[in-house]
């Protein structure tokens, strides 16, 4: 669960406003269970909107006090930062920066100009409040990942949103060896979102194939397979949703065991949580072993997280079946 949810309230069906946003966002940051929470998603052309809403929240890094000749410096959005700072004659950790994913939503070059800026002015005493370090672009072609790779800046990491109905193998291939991710679009607010089982599958192998990590996005509120309500509003329509452990339990399986595409949609069709038995030492499935160890692998290398709209839904979940 480390770093496994990017929260996007602002997004369906949600929808949630600015504020409330970023007030969750920060909420979430001191829970119990923070752990699990990486990065806010928001809308490159709302950088501002989220700069005026959060300024009272975020860290502050006006006082503190960076020693000179700090070694073990890291670079952070492009930026070197020492490891730690001088408080007090004593070495303490900084406060931690919020995290953003931008949705690159206009012309790519006005896109990363708010962002260069929004960087820029949250960047005090080496150190960030708030920064963006990765970006999500939607793609109608594989060509178009060569165009945007040319433009984007290495200190920004890059996620490209393939079309459900894409030549996987076409854009997979745009994809190897560039350092870029892939995503793929796991459900949304009507039916017809939500990607069957078997491109699912086709969409994680041909991206393990070529070693390209993925993230996925929308619909994947609940751990286990089942159907559910589309919005959060009453009498809105159902529809079978994939499970988040199961996609990314498959995932690993793929990546660390190799199997097959039956067993792979029979994965991600699981519907019975009992099916899945999880151990301080690893989880297993039908037979199916993948130990601690691997599952830290996969994703850290390959399955990296999912955007979701609510944070709360997918801990809750957990709650109940008493794995959290």
């Amino acid at each position: 669960m480390k770093g496994l949810i990017d929260y996007a309230g602002l997004f369906p069906p949600a929808r949630l406003d600015m504020a409330k946003t970023v007030e969750l966002f920060a909420k979430h940051r001191a829970s119990t269970h923070s752990y699990a929470l990486a990065r806010l998603i928001l809308p490159a052309s709302r950088l501002s909107e989220f700069a005026r809403c959060a300024e009272p929240l975020l860290p502050d890094v006006s006082s503190v006090v960076v020693p000179t000749g700090a070694s073990g410096a890291t670079a952070v959005a492009g930026v070197t930062v020492p490891p730690a700072a001088m408080l007090n004659g004593r070495a303490d950790a900084p406060p931690e920066p919020w995290t953003l994913s931008v949705l690159i939503d206009g012309p790519l070059d006005q896109s990363l100009a708010a962002i260069d800026e929004f960087n820029r002015s949250h960047y005090k005493n080496h150190h960030y409040s708030a920064v963006v370090d990765t970006v999500e672009v939607k793609v109608a072609t594989p060509e178009a990942i060569d165009y945007a790779l040319d433009s984007l800046p290495e200190e920004l990491a890059p996620f490209f949103e393939v079309p459900q109905a894409a030549d996987l193998r076409a854009f997979a291939t745009a994809l190897a060896g560039t350092g870029a991710a892939a995503k793929i679009r796991t459900g949304g607010v009507t039916a017809e979102l939500f990607p069957t089982a078997e491109q699912v599958v086709d969409f994680l192998m041909a991206m393990n194939t070529v070693d390209v990590p993925f993230k996925a996005t929308a619909g994947l509120h609940h751990p286990f397979r089942r159907t559910a309500p589309l919005t959060y509003e009453a009498g809105s329509a159902q529809c079978a949703m994939h499970g988040f452990v199961n996609l990314f339990l498959c995932a690993a399986m793929i990546r660390t065991l190799e199997i097959d595409r039956a067993t792979a949609v029979h994965l991600m069709l699981e519907h019975q949580p009992e099916s899945i038995k999880l151990a301080d030492d690893g989880v297993s499935w039908r037979g199916l072993m993948l130990t601690t160890d691997e599952i830290a692998e996969a994703r850290e290398e390959f399955a990296i997280c999912f955007g979701c709209c609510s944070f709360d839904d997918p801990i809750d979940d957990l709650r109940k079946l008493t794995i959290l």
